[in-house]
């Protein structure tokens, strides 16, 4: 308000000066100081005008082109255009700190009046209360998109584009969807196909809605319902850092020379970021592509290349003009701008296979090169449906924000998702590898071929996805026994995020883009994909795959819901009489589907054994008491159960179903008391089952006696959902740590992981408390048999579960502080710095624990040298267990260096790699406090630095908090930050309900195990005498 204070001040000295001349009352002003006070208030005037026209981020009317118009032969299909020279850019619509569409944020709107003043207020507003989406009068049909990014200059994006569109009601008007672009408003023309040149339809203005990220072109004339019209215009674009939309890469070749890329990332509504277009899933067209190159790279798109043009004027530039695509989504369409070197192959003798990389790194696409095709093929003869493109492209990037993503015919890749060396890389990398191309091969059926018609059924995408990828592992690597992995991986897991009253329906409504990437989460991926498998087994694999393969032939090309995909199952059902003519998929599912959580199924067997009560209940952790969810929580139920006498755990079709109406049901044909029974076969249901006390001690016996009569799975499930129960106040300790006698004589990986990673939760909570000795000694009593039987030293030839099962033998006696381990870890990464040159003196299924725990006991010299190697290596999994085991020194400044290092552009740590060093830091119990200390006093610059807030840094941040004033400090840091939420903000609301169970936890449990441990010969008291 400098003007205002300019003004008074004037004002203040004529008074002054007036004062003595009685002869005229009031205040006089001087004919001079009158100019001066008109200019100083037609300058702020001006002044504010100006603020409110260029900084306001509420809707604006642009009557004038924002930069000065390209030239016009930049247009068209096989036109050529000079390189311009681009002007400085200057972002008219950049993304401002604060958006609406999050709670308490500000919303900016306007009002145009006749005299073009345009009067600005600011409200709060919720986003639910925002319709977001694009009005329904339009159907886009056709795209054709020219874009020159100027990766070696000012990074901008010089574009061209043509949307053709189907009129389905009359409108005035044409809206799309636009982000981070300058228009060129007098080039945008709308006019009949076939004509963009004629006369074309009269503009009366341009509108700009920041909030909606909506261009609308306002007609002087109405279109009328049946037209098609092409709206064409150039514009501006940018290729940012923010890992979305179109942006920019670099590395540094073999020379060290620095190298650059673009790359697109447009899930889920950033497509809108690199050209104009209605950014909605349900709306898919054809894309025509051309994108400009210089001739010392190359590019690719989702199709092949038909022709390859000089672009005149332009020395060392060409167009490649692609292919027009199948019919599809905004955000499956990519670019890649490189110099990558690729290897070809192909896959049914008829797609050609590609993958690409940095060319120090081809080599190491070898492996994706050799599963990719095989599962392509596997998932055409699973789907009973051929893959519709000529060829499949695969890029691995060295900045990307995801693992992967899906784009039809060509997808990308983090590195270290598609790049596997034998001689570095460990086991664990070449199953993520296998896992991660699976995933994306899936979605070119389930999300490409047949998509959701909004993101509220994403998990159709993903859940599918996610459990698809393990049928295609199984099939190029069936020794590695993904299916038993499975339940680890996938159920147990997401079974922690979904006993919260914070959890959310699979299916769930969402609108604004924050509230769409708060659903690319746990939920929509590993809950998905687990009752996805409870389908399957409950409609039999030969009735769930007629099904899915009926649905994507009725579908393809086009969008469905999960209604849609329900009807299908639901009549292949029927014909095979695997589902009760009475019953529906849709009936079933939809309590899977459309309400949050899980239940925990109580069998409690009568006095003779031969008959039980089966009754469900929501499983929580904790039932807050202050919850005000009131509904009531019921599910269709397929019971599935043997017992000692049948033994017979491959019978996974229901026995019984239990109805979402029951509250329990009686199940007979048991045998009798002294014989367990066990529900739940291979744990194909979603859901937790606790017994009587008699029937938990007969499966203690069982498995002391012999526990290969009960199979891996299950054996994984009983100690999974005792231990969880007993979390939850369903079970005692007593009766949950008692199943841990058996252990001794576990030979399979997938149980001992699940025994392991509950007591995970207990290490967390006592690590900083006077039971902890206790609590250690008896862990340890555990892991050294397990540790002693498995080696330090791999043994050539050993399956890949037992890989994995001295990998976690040696992390847990490690952590433990077991001296063998400490002495062998230091020793062998002592040899390695002796000969930094020999990457190969460590196994690589050893390295993240001999890394972290010899940088743990080491001091400055063992952190550089890991640094050292860190910025060498060339392999991405390598750089990824450097950059963990760099955060598990014990010396505090080095720890707060790094956190400073992970957030700085030029420390040599990619920005998609700070949550990796974050999440390091706050895991070691010393930097843990660091690290949140670190996000509280840096959340500014980490807001700049990504552009929003990221939830993962908080969630980690927060991992083992237990404390009543650590709870405090949350609470505290969701008021002051509330606002910059956004997409974070489901994830603070799950770690506060996290904290307060852990409290609730330490109040109620911690004294009981303690005693447990005294009991059991660990005390934690030490003699007074």
């Amino acid at each position: 308000m400098a003007g205002t204070r300019l003004a008074n001040d004037l004002l203040g000295v004529e008074v002054r000066e007036a004062a003595p001349n009685k002869t005229r009352p009031g205040c006089y002003v001087s004919r001079g100081a009158g100019v001066l006070l008109t200019l100083a208030f037609l300058s702020t005037l001006v002044a504010t005008a100006l603020l409110v026209y260029y900084y306001s981020p509420g809707t604006r009317e642009v009557h004038h082109p924002a930069i000065a118009p390209a030239p016009s032969n930049f247009k068209g299909s096989n036109r050529q255009r000079a390189r311009p020279s681009v002007p400085p850019r200057r972002r008219c619509n950049g993304t401002s700190r604060k958006q609406s569409g999050r709670k308490g944020a500000t919303r900016t709107t306007t009002t145009t009046l006749p005299t073009t003043t345009t009067l600005t207020t600011t409200t709060e507003e919720p986003f639910e209360d925002e319709n977001v989406r694009l009005p329904e009068t339009l159907r886009p049909l056709h795209y054709l998109v020219k874009l020159q990014p100027l990766i070696n200059g000012n990074f901008s994006i010089l574009g061209y584009v043509e949307v053709e569109v189907e009129v389905l009601h009359s409108t005035s008007n044409i809206t799309l969807h636009i982000a981070d672009i300058i228009t060129h408003n007098d080039t945008v023309r709308i006019a009949v196909p076939g004509d963009v040149d004629g006369p074309g339809f009269t503009i009366l203005r341009h509108q700009y809605d920041h909030d909606l990220q909506f261009y609308v072109a306002h007609l002087q004339d109405p279109l009328q319902e049946g037209a098609r019209v092409v709206l064409s215009m150039e514009f501006e674009g940018h290729l940012n850092d923010q890992l979305h939309g179109f942006y920019r890469s670099t590395y540094r070749d073999a020379d060290g020379t620095e190298k650059a890329l673009a790359v697109t990332q447009f899930q889920a509504t950033d497509a809108r970021r690199a050209f104009p277009c209605l950014d909605e899933p349900g709306l898919k067209a054809t894309f025509e592509v051309y994108l400009a190159r210089q001739t010392n790279m190359t590019t690719i798109s989702n199709m092949p290349i038909v022709e390859t043009i000089p672009i005149a004027d332009q020395e060392g530039w060409v167009w490649d003009h692609y292919d027009t695509t199948v019919p599809m989504s905004t955000y499956l369409v990519a670019f890649v701008v490189s110099d990558f070197a690729n290897l070809t192959t192909t896959a049914n003798n008829k797609t050609l296979f590609r993958v690409w990389a940095r060319e120090s790194a081809i080599q190491q696409a070898q492996y994706a090169s050799e599963v990719g095709p095989p599962v392509l093929a596997h998932f055409e003869l699973y789907f009973n449906q051929s893959y519709p493109l000529p060829k499949q492209d695969m890029v691995a990037i060295p900045d990307f924000s995801a693992g992967a993503m899906e784009n039809w015919g060509l997808i990308t890749y983090r590195e270290t998702a598609m790049l596997y060396d034998p001689g570095v890389s460990a086991a664990s990398n070449k199953q993520y590898v296998a896992a991660v191309v699976a995933h994306e091969l899936a979605h070119q059926w389930f999300g490409n071929l047949v998509t959701p018609r909004w993101w509220t059924d994403l998990w159709l995408n993903e859940g599918f996805a996610s459990y698809v990828e393990y049928i295609g592992i199984n099939h190029v690597e069936p020794t590695w026994q993904v299916m038993e992995q499975f339940v680890l991986n996938e159920v147990q897991v997401v079974f922690g995020l979904d006993s919260l009253e914070s959890s959310h329906p699979i299916s769930i409504p969402v609108g604004h883009p924050d509230e769409i990437s708060q659903i690319f989460d746990r939920i929509s991926y590993a809950k998905g994909a687990s009752i996805i498998r409870m389908m399957n087994h409950f409609l039999t694999e030969s009735t769930f795959r007629q099904g899915l393969s009926d649905y994507l032939d009725a579908f393809q090309y086009g969008n469905a819901e999960q209604d849609d995909l329900w009807e299908y199952l639901t009549v292949a059902g029927h014909r095979a009489e695997v589902l009760p003519a009475n019953l529906t998929v849709k009936i079933i599912m939809d309590t899977w589907t459309l309400q949050m959580g899980y239940p925990v199924i109580t069998v409690n067997r009568s006095d003779d054994g031969t008959t039980a009560t089966v009754s469900q209940e929501r499983f929580l952790l904790v039932r807050q008491e202050s919850s005000m969810d009131t509904h009531e929580y019921k599910w269709w139920v397929p019971l599935t159960y043997t017992s000692q006498a049948e033994l017979d755990f491959n019978e996974t079709q229901p026995k019984v179903w239990m109805r979402d109406s029951q509250d329990q049901l009686t199940v007979s044909d048991l045998p009798t008391k002294d014989q367990w029974i066990i529900f739940n076969l291979q744990q194909t249901g979603y859901y937790r089952v606790n017994y009587d006390l008699d029937n938990w001690e007969l499966l203690t016996s069982q498995l002391l006696q012999d526990h290969t009569a009960i199979p891996t799975i299950n054996r994984a499930q009983i100690i999974d959902d005792a231990m969880n129960l007993a979390r939850a106040g369903h079970l005692s300790y007593d009766t949950a740590l008692g199943l841990y006698k058996y252990l001794g004589t576990e030979t399979q990986y997938v149980a001992w992981a699940a025994a392991l990673n509950n007591l995970s939760y207990l290490k967390d909570m006592f690590a900083r408390t006077g039971g902890y000795g206790a609590l250690k000694r008896y862990l340890l009593d555990l892991v050294v048999p397990l540790y002693e039987s498995v080696g330090f030293e791999e043994r050539e030839g050993d399956p890949l579960l037992d890989q994995y099962k001295r990998q976690k033998a040696l992390s847990w006696a490690c952590q433990l502080g077991l001296q063998d381990c400490l002495h062998n870890a230091a020793t062998a990464f002592a040899k390695w710095a002796a000969s930094p040159e020999n990457i190969t003196l460590i196994s690589a299924n050893l390295k993240s624990t001999v890394y972290c725990h010899a940088i743990a006991e080491g001091g400055e010299e063992e952190w550089t040298f890991a640094w050292r190697q860190y910025l060498n290596s060339n392999v991405g999994s390598e750089k990824n267990r450097l950059l963990s085991a760099m955060g598990c020194t014990k010396h505090v400044w080095i720890l707060s260096r790094y956190l400073e290092m992970a957030f700085s552009e030029s420390s040599g740590i990619r920005k998609q790699d700070a949550f990796r060093v974050f999440g390091s830091v706050a895991s070691n119990e010393v930097g843990s406090g660091l690290a949140w200390s670190y996000l509280q006093d840096n959340w500014e610059a980490i807001y700049e630095f990504y552009g929003k807030a990221k939830s993962r840094l908080i969630q980690s941040a927060t991992a083992h908090f237990n404390t009543m004033q650590q709870l405090k400090e949350l609470r505290l840091f969701r008021r002051e930050r509330g606002g910059d939420l956004g997409s974070a903000s489901r994830a603070v609301q799950q770690v506060m309900e996290r904290t307060k169970i852990n409290i609730a936890w330490m109040d109620t449990n911690y004294a009981l195990i303690v005693d447990w441990l005294d009991r059991n010969g660990y005390s934690a008291r030490l003699s007074s005498a």
